[in-house]
């Protein structure tokens, strides 16, 4: 069981132990855990620990600190391998979200979201590697598709379960976050024991790796995280503050973003590979632009909450494009950087998380507008990076100056 078998004689397997199912197992279990978390979490710190806007941005600027830290990853896979370490991060993702109730205060709720982060952004980093390092360029962009599919439609039974009985069985914080976090952390340990320890095709270095011809891909995860940050952070949160949203109205939300992502996103990764990742990033980056800038429109025009729940549906569907940014490093990295860049690239896509909630809460109080045209001018940001991306990004053809300026060597 512990014995590290190639991918080839991987194949000779039951299809339950198989490497495929092991990544689909780990795309149900991350998003019931770390998704019915943030379901529950605007309506939860509100009314139990009576957050603001300085509040909420302080709480996702603590939670975003593992993830800036995800670059001792690479330490860490030095001792452990890049598998083991990823089921050990989703089980305390797991059990940190199961317990996250029992500290209904600001001290408490930050204390248990750190570790909650630690786990979740350790997994992230490792699930992200394993996906590129176990699919072939060729099948990539549809099974990814597909994994977010899956975890979509995981995440689909919890909400449902919360919309259909959250006032008629009079359920609580503590009971939800306790079987959600109990599930992720079962389906975490029984892969970690059940399933065999797999090598990728190619050994990965384990030292902290940084190349010149990565830039476009570190520049368009930091965009990508600064953006994103806004999102997570203020765009739920106008909908409890500004809307009155109760927690069967904004999981009743995420119901819909769930059931539209399970339909898309193997479109989506289809779209991906028949388009490419250049006019795919093109797309979402100019679509966002859009979004953010409306949501601002809705403070300065008064416009309403049909339009606004309208809104963070499509920008959730959008967000999903963001697989083509993974596919765009996959056809431009050694395949032996995947797992160092995966943990520097997120380490890079969470400089901005780190002090960006905190100071837009603070902006929030005075013009939630204005945060939201930020947002706006940060997607367009990313929109004029994304015109970088060659039609066919290869080693040595990562960027449109190389047929300019000639390729250089790709281990440069």
């Amino acid at each position: 069981m512990f014995t590290p078998m190639s991918l080839e004689q991987a194949r000779s397997l039951p299809f339950w132990r198989r490497p495929i199912t092991l990544l689909f197992l780990m795309a149900i279990a991350m998003p019931i855990a770390f998704n019915t978390w943030s379901a529950l979490l605007n309506n939860f710190v509100i009314e139990v620990a009576n957050f603001d806007g300085a509040d909420i941005g302080l709480l996702h600027t603590m939670r975003e600190i593992p993830g800036f830290m995800a670059f001792l990853v690479i330490f860490l896979i030095m001792f452990i391998r890049e598998q083991v370490l990823g089921l050990m991060a989703l089980t305390l993702l797991g059990v940190a979200t199961a317990v996250t109730a029992w500290f209904p205060s600001l001290q408490g709720i930050l204390m248990i979201t750190v570790l909650s982060s630690i786990g979740f952004h350790y997994f992230e980093t490792v699930a992200q590697s394993l996906q590129l390092q176990w699919l072939t360029k060729e099948r990539a962009p549809q099974m990814l598709g597909w994994l977010v599919a899956t975890g979509s439609a995981a995440t689909l039974v919890v909400y449902g379960t919360i919309v259909l009985f959250w006032d008629t069985l009079n359920l609580t914080y503590n009971v939800v976050y306790m079987a959600a976090g109990g599930f992720c952390a079962v389906v975490a340990l029984f892969c970690l024991f059940a399933v065999p320890q797999f090598d990728g095709p190619t050994p990965q270095n384990k030292k902290m790796v940084l190349r010149r011809r990565y830039w476009l891909y570190y520049a368009l995860q930091f965009m990508a995280g600064a953006r994103r940050q806004i999102f997570v952070v203020f765009a739920g949160f106008m909908m409890v503050e500004k809307f009155g949203f109760e927690v069967h109205h904004l999981t009743s939300l995420y119901l819909i973003n769930l059931v539209i992502n399970m339909v898309v996103a193997p479109m989506l990764g289809r779209l991906v590979g028949r388009f490419g990742e250049r006019r795919t990033l093109m797309f979402e980056y100019i679509g966002l632009a859009i979004v953010f800038a409306m949501y601002g429109g809705i403070y300065w025009f008064g416009w309403g909450v049909v339009l606004a729940a309208a809104l963070y549906v499509v920008d959730h569907v959008l967000f999903a494009l963001a697989l083509a940014l993974k596919t765009y490093f996959q056809k431009i990295a050694d395949p032996a950087d995947i797992a160092p860049t995966a943990a520097v690239a997120f380490t890079i896509n969470h400089i901005a998380a780190v002090f960006l909630p905190v100071l837009l809460g603070l902006l929030w109080v005075a013009s939630p507008a204005a945060v939201f045209g930020l947002a706006a001018l940060m997607a367009m940001g990313s929109f004029g990076l994304s015109l970088l991306i060659p039609r066919h990004p290869a080693p040595g053809n990562e960027t449109i100056f190389k047929r300019h300026f000639g390729a250089v060597a790709p281990a440069e």
